[in-house]
């Protein structure tokens, strides 16, 4: 039976932390072990880790660590998981693991094969906080995951994420600089997704919780998608972050990738000055977003200069 290695950051998470844990544990997949790296928390969350610790020494390994946030913290485990385990997967504190999680990741990754890094996401059962159902998000994505759409955008709930040991190699063989990764999540669809295989999986393989800190996926009409997604680029205008992040890429893979994806971020990269520039660039480029309004709404910004 593969092992399983499960890679949980934890920050102030006492309320939802026991019963992630008892998910956990409830697995159907028994091979697994589950390192915990709490991010400097502040509340009783420590405490609650270290008596699980205690109490499953055998499967959990926990890490008090200093507050340096989720990016770093979840960067931080993946560089201190275990090569010897055969798959690995990002978990969260707040969700709740549905029992078949692991057994289905290890069918798929499987299938995958081992030659090459691999990586299989699933959509999510979007609850309340009392894990009463909302809607399944996203349903179904329109377009394969690939790396032309892992440049400029994320569809891969970290929580759902499985990848196999040559994908963890890729990513520990090089340090990105947390300051120009978007997420964790993100910087590993993009790196697997350039030199392996990426699969998606409809059925959902966790609880997540919506709060206050983490409500996704809830726009309704187009017009809602649309302002939303205005609203986030207004936010971080001239901050770059798409071209840093895959600047970042470019810096650690760049001499690694085929000749056909090291041209289109090359011309990602590429400053655009002019509105022919753009034009000749939305010409020759094969990025794409998972949906129409969104790459309507992109191309758009790439025209006014926004991008």
């Amino acid at each position: 039976m593969k092992k399983f290695e499960i890679l949980l950051s934890t920050y102030n998470g006492e309320r939802y932390i026991s019963e992630q844990l008892n998910s956990l544990m409830n697995q159907t997949h028994r091979n697994f072990n589950i390192i915990i790296r709490d991010d400097g928390s502040t509340d009783q969350t420590s405490a609650i880790v270290s008596q699980w610790a205690s109490n499953y020494p055998d499967w959990i390994r926990f890490v008090p660590g200093e507050n340096i946030g989720v990016i770093k913290s979840f960067l931080w485990l993946l560089q201190h998981s275990s090569s010897d385990s055969d798959y690995f997967c990002f978990c969260d504190q707040d969700d709740v693991w549905m029992p078949h999680k692991l057994t289905s990741a290890a069918t798929h990754l499987e299938s995958l094969g081992t030659s090459n890094p691999a990586m299989v996401f699933t959509s999510t059962q979007m609850t309340t906080s009392d894990l009463t159902p909302i809607k399944v998000w996203p349903s179904a994505i329109s377009k394969v995951p690939s790396f032309y759409n892992a440049l400029i955008q994320n569809i891969a709930v970290g929580a759902t994420i499985a990848f196999n040991r040559e994908a963890r190699s890729l990513l520990c063989s090089k340090q990105p600089s947390a300051e120009n990764v978007l997420m964790h999540d993100w910087w590993v669809y993009l790196c697997v997704s350039a030199f392996g295989k990426v699969r998606f999986e409809p059925e959902p393989s966790i609880l997540y919780r919506q709060h206050a800190n983490n409500v996704v996926g809830g726009e309704g009409s187009t017009w809602d998608k649309i302002k939303k997604k205005w609203q986030s680029y207004r936010k971080h205008k001239g901050r770059r972050l798409l071209h840093k992040q895959a600047l970042e890429f470019y810096t650690l893979y760049g001499d690694q990738v085929d000749s056909d994806k090291r041209e289109q971020l090359t011309l990602f990269l590429a400053p655009r000055p002019k509105t022919r520039d753009r034009m000749t660039y939305l010409y020759r480029s094969k990025l794409y977003r998972q949906s129409t309004v969104e790459q309507v709404l992109f191309k758009f910004l790439i025209l006014i200069h926004y991008v």
